[in-house]
């Protein structure tokens, strides 16, 4: 028999992306671990393993998290929303074609994390400036696309996002 065999678990009842999940978890596990082998939600990444560099962002009851620093066991109750959520809000789907129409990512590995910080901006801050995007960005790691193209993509996003906003707001909210 393994150790893997006799490490304590724990019972953990959560919502991932709109889907209950009644599981037990080792109480070792981190969530971006429990997220990906655990559920097969591979979106979000793993990357330096010590919430330096954001590649492992998932969101915990409306809060961006590092997922390599959270234990699975931590999430009981909470709602937890990836990047793989199926039904992406409307602030996601925008960042997300904007990061496409910008060239504002090349490899990929950074951008869910990227995104799901973003959006956590536009959320608070509907037009914010282009310092307050990069301070905002400034905890995720890109190394292949510099920062100039997701700072335009996030800034374009809220572009739209307000003109959405106001369109609705002249349709009388419907």
């Amino acid at each position: 028999m393994s150790n893997a065999e006799h490490e304590p678990t724990g019972a953990i009842e959560c919502t991932v992306n709109g889907e209950a999940v009644s599981t037990h978890v080792p109480l070792r596990q981190s969530l971006v671990d429990f997220l990906r082998h655990g559920l097969g939600l591979t979106g979000t990444h793993v990357g330096c393993e010590h919430g330096v560099c954001g590649a492992c962002n998932v969101v915990v009851d409306q809060r961006v998290v590092r997922g390599c620093l959270m234990l699975a066991v931590q999430v009981d109750g909470s709602n937890i929303t990836t990047i793989d959520a199926e039904k992406s809000d409307e602030y996601i789907t925008i960042l997300q074609q904007q990061f496409f129409e910008r060239a504002a990512l090349q490899c990929g590995f950074c951008t869910p994390g990227m995104i799901l910080q973003a959006s956590e901006l536009l959320r608070h801050t509907p037009a914010p400036t282009r310092a307050e995007i990069r301070e905002t960005l400034s905890g995720n790691y890109c190394r292949c696309t510099g920062y100039h193209a997701i700072v335009d993509a996030v800034e374009a996003s809220a572009k739209v996002i307000s003109h959405l906003s106001s369109d609705i707001g002249r349709r009388g909210g419907s």
